[in-house]
């Protein structure tokens, strides 16, 4: 069976290995516009089921008090985000801590495989096709996991986590009904992934230099009129507020990843009353890229590019895992810019705001700002639904049942607070209202994630023991940061939310292997609009789009469309 998938998957890679890889850093929650509610049917394809069976089956397994009466091996993917003096993804305290909890609880041995974040989905691809992907294998791209379902390369998760349920109860507990089947098929029950869940909503935030608003004798801007006007500002006081480094003036950066760093941008041009129905039609794109309104976002792009208010060589540089961008926030060049909301503050010594302060002074500070109204005057944002990453198991899965026992071990409250802030006086410290404070880890301590997110994979977002405590120490849990910062921009990333709904029509087929290629096709679009003159932007922007949709995007949002129309009628909202 592992060499006839390997064979299979390795030839369908020849002919989708131009498909470029994922790159875009969306830690806090890729917008999945499939979003939905209606119930789903609880019947399982037959075929589909069959198809995708592991190679062993576990019906025999023998477990004993939670413990499998034999040792049993699985592997399990996470990335390597290749931070500079952090510690190895595969091998640290955090990994070891799993590694006996799981040895101890279950009987099983865990291996981690390191994944490079930045090329995921085509190392993923890679892995796939050559048989070799870990037991346990984690992705924002749902696209990819429905291309290697359909050629029968994922296991279908229906019928375990049903005949396995008492065996998972912090799996169930934490992520409930509503994540473990968001992506199970209504008609023919297939379930090829289960959601991860965010603990916290925020998506992203604007950030601006408070230091130059101060220095100006500026106020945090409130509209786009007024955010434009201290661009201007910036632009035009670079002797003043760079001295002999005024050439390096960036008063907005973004980078080629345009689309997420122009989100709150972005959701402002878009209807605030806009349909379920409409959104999730056009919805494909997770950076909103076939939404009504877009066009027009990135036409302010384009005019502030073309007057000198944007880094002139942000499409030069890959959006993942290229420092430059982040070099120069660190070194105080840049006035503003969107990403996502505690970005600044990430890292804790290393964090560009920790560098900002060090380099420049004690005053230089980047704060949270909400300057983009909508046409009802709020400022409506667009984020997820209470969903994550995607984790999936290959059909050369032999483990099921362990695997589950993984996922159900890393859902449980003490272990998911253990990985988030480690031991106390080392990585933290507790204060005495309860709440806890983050701590500058070295060495082995060292998270390469925020919160540990990369072992975390059912959790993303502070989730402590008690509630409250989560709660009074989300703006703790950044190292060397004025908890302040932390509250405001958290505040603001989710004012005015528009929280994504669940919608279940079934499999599109018109989505499947489309996830990288259009994505790589918008950011082309994106970047080639915002640097063009003026005068050509139209032009690039219509004819680019034209190409999107001819290479599949209109194929994409007329299906759905009529899936939508044949599920749910004449309705154009879901219920709450």
């Amino acid at each position: 069976m592992k060499k006839f998938i390997s064979v299979l998957l390795a030839c369908c890679l020849v002919m989708t290995s131009f498909s470029a890889c994922s790159k875009k850093e969306e830690e806090t929650s890729a917008d999945t516009s499939k979003d939905v509610t209606k119930p789903a049917d609880s019947s399982s394809s037959n075929e589909a089921t069959a198809t995708a069976a592991p190679t062993e089956s576990t019906e025999n397994a023998e477990v004993v008090d939670g413990k499998f009466v034999n040792t049993r091996k699985i592997t399990v993917e996470v990335y390597d985000r290749g931070n500079d003096g952090g510690s190895k993804p595969e091998d640290n305290v955090y990994t070891k801590y799993i590694k006996e909890g799981m040895l101890r609880d279950h009987n099983v041995e865990v291996e981690f495989i390191a994944v490079p974040r930045w090329t995921e989905v085509e190392q993923i691809n890679n892995l796939l096709a050559a048989g070799d992907a870990p037991d346990i294998c984690v992705t924002y791209d749902y696209a990819t996991i429905q291309t290697y379902a359909g050629m029968g390369g994922v296991v279908n998760l229906s019928s375990y986590v049903e005949e396995y349920k008492d065996q998972l109860p912090n799996l169930w507990n934490w992520l409930g009904t509503r994540n473990i089947y968001w992506d199970k098929d209504p008609i023919n029950g297939d379930l090829w992934a289960i959601e991860a869940k965010l603990a916290v909503m925020n998506r992203t935030s604007t950030f601006v230099r408070k230091d130059w608003l101060d220095k100006l004798n500026l106020q945090a801007p409130t509209t786009i009129d007024e955010f434009e006007a201290m661009l201007v500002a910036f632009r035009d006081n670079a002797d003043l507020l760079l001295g002999a480094d005024a050439d390096k003036m960036v008063p907005f950066s973004i980078s080629s990843d345009v689309g997420w760093r122009c989100d709150h941008l972005s959701g402002s041009f878009i209807d605030p009353d806009i349909t379920d129905k409409d959104y999730y039609v056009n919805g494909f794109d997770d950076r909103r890229f076939t939404q009504p309104g877009t066009k027009e976002a990135i036409r302010v792009l384009n005019k502030w590019y073309n007057e000198g208010l944007i880094w002139k060589d942000f499409a030069m540089y890959d959006a993942a895992g290229d420092t430059t961008e982040d070099n120069m926030m660190k070194a105080g060049y840049v006035g503003s810019f969107i990403h996502n909301w505690d970005y600044p503050y990430r890292n804790g010594e290393d964090s560009i705001q920790s560098n900002l302060q060090r380099l420049v002074g004690e005053d230089a500070c980047y704060i949270a700002i909400e300057p983009f109204k909508d046409s009802k005057g709020t400022y409506t944002k667009y984020l997820a639904g209470p969903i994550d990453r995607k984790v999936f198991f290959p059909t050369t899965n032999d483990e099921p049942l362990a695997s589950l026992m993984y996922l159900d071990w890393i859902s449980e409250p003490e272990n998911i607070q253990y990985l988030q802030i480690g031991e106390e006086g080392i990585t933290h410290v507790t204060l005495d209202d309860g709440s806890i404070q983050t701590l500058a880890a070295t060495d082995d301590n060292i998270m390469n994630s925020p919160l540990n997110i990369d072992y975390t994979i059912t959790c993303n977002g502070m989730n402590l023991v008690d509630p409250d405590i989560s709660l009074k120490s989300r703006a703790l849990s950044y190292a060397g940061i004025d908890s302040a910062l932390i509250e405001v921009a958290d505040k603001i990333s989710t004012h005015d939310g528009h929280i994504g709904k669940n919608v279940q029509v079934g499999k599109i087929e018109a989505e499947e292997g489309l996830g990288t290629s259009l994505s790589d096709k918008r950011d082309v679009v994106l970047c080639t609009s915002v640097t063009a003159s003026v005068e050509d932007f139209d032009k690039i922007f219509d004819a680019g789009m034209d190409d999107y949709l001819k290479s599949g995007g209109q194929a994409v949002m007329d299906e759905r469309k009529v899936k939508w129309e044949a599920t749910y009628g004449d309705a154009t909202q879901l219920p709450e």
